[in-house]
């Protein structure tokens, strides 16, 4: 049975750092009836340097509650920079707070371990519920965690909700290409099939800054110019991470350069082959899909690299590929638009998590309501 439907805001600010993206939806938590306006707030460099320290000093955390030393500054501006970005979106569109049934906040992701049932997204919920005087749903990923669950991908079953508003040949993949790539396999069956598929930007974000100071590859202009090394593209796919059947998860670091042994590359061939890695870990989990896909759809900061959507055209043929812009969707907003529908599945205690999706026991509900 469908629900009433409202209007909701989601708030992602992802692994790759890059800003906080903002979306209002109109839904019922099973229908997606509007697509609203959305609004995108970049990180300053000051703000993604304390971020970043955050991310390095968390590998050491085993308690999800504790907030030490710059991981309690990372909460402080992660709850900062998400109440600016609502208040920004609703003055500059006209929107009253009380038009707003609910806020999805994912928080920033700091470490994920679910192997040592530990995730750790920071952020307070109540503090930003009360700051907007609106309900606000956070900590969506514990209880699946707490169960036995991956507590990863969470936006599977928004997927299922776009793809069902379009004509594409079944079954679709939707991949999104944030610092962790996730894929999502829609067959028209009762409950998706997704799991994360390896190193999304992170990596190349992470080499581009340390060699030129620029924040990504814009536009894989630099990745177009190179040569990717696939023996050391095979090297690290000898991880058993890839050898795994869905669902599974990745924190960010689990294939951080100390972790590969990245070579000493010039910048082209380096955002090449950390490109082709990309294209080559989700191909990787082809083998691990009921059939393939016959249509894909790249959003994330993925979809406007140029060069990695030519990469995946190429390796997923005769597949089409293409991005969530040109499918009718917003490829920058998509997560964010997943966290208002996730939000409003939580109000209406709907599962959000699946046993296909994060290897939960059972679909799971998710999310705490953190009231003004």
């Amino acid at each position: 049975m469908t629900g009433t439907v409202v209007q909701a805001i989601g708030l992602m600010s992802g692994t790759s750092l890059d800003g906080v993206d903002a979306a209002v939806i109109e839904t019922d938590g099973e229908r997606i009836l509007r697509f609203g306006p959305t609004f995108y707030r970049p990180y300053e460099d000051t703000e993604r340097a304390v971020l970043r320290q955050a991310l390095a000093e968390a590998v050491g955390l085993t308690d999800r509650t504790a907030r030490p030393g710059v991981i309690a500054q990372a909460e402080e501006l992660t709850t900062r920079t998400h109440a600016e970005v609502v208040e920004r979106l609703l003055a500059g569109r006209g929107i009253a707070a009380g038009a707003i049934a609910v806020v999805g906040f994912h928080g920033q992701t700091v470490i994920h371990r679910p192997q040592d049932k530990l995730t750790i997204q920071v952020g307070d919920g109540l503090k930003l519920a009360k700051r907007l005087g609106i309900p606000v749903v956070h900590d969506f990923r514990q209880a699946d965690i707490a169960a036995g669950g991956q507590g990863a991908p969470l936006v599977p079953v928004f997927h299922r909700a776009i793809v069902s508003t379009i004509d594409r040949p079944h079954p679709v993949a939707v991949l999104n290409i944030g610092g962790v790539a996730n894929v999502t396999f829609v067959d028209g069956g009762p409950d998706p099939i997704a799991c994360d598929t390896g190193p999304g930007n992170a990596l190349i974000d992470d080499f581009m800054r340390a060699r030129t100071g620029a924040p990504y590859d814009d536009n894989g202009d630099a990745a177009a110019t190179g040569k990717p090394d696939f023996a050391f593209i095979a090297r690290v796919l000898e991880n058993p991470f890839f050898d795994l059947k869905p669902p599974k998860s990745l924190d960010r670091n689990a294939f951080a350069f100390d972790n590969i042994g990245l070579p000493g590359y010039s910048v082209a061939d380096g955002a090449a082959t950390l490109s082709a890695l990309t294209v080559e870990a989700v191909a990787r989990v082809l083998p691990h899909l009921p059939e393939r896909p016959r249509a894909w759809i790249v959003g994330g900061g993925g979809a406007r690299n140029r060069t990695l959507m030519k990469m995946l055209a190429e390796k997923l043929k005769p597949a089409t590929v293409e991005t969530a812009d040109a499918a009718g969707f917003s490829a920058d907003a998509l997560e964010a638009q997943a966290f208002a529908f996730l939000a409003v599945r939580s109000m209406r205690g709907l599962p959000i998590t699946f046993p296909t999706t994060s290897g939960a026991p059972k679909p799971m509900q998710g999310g705490v309501v953190a009231r003004p």
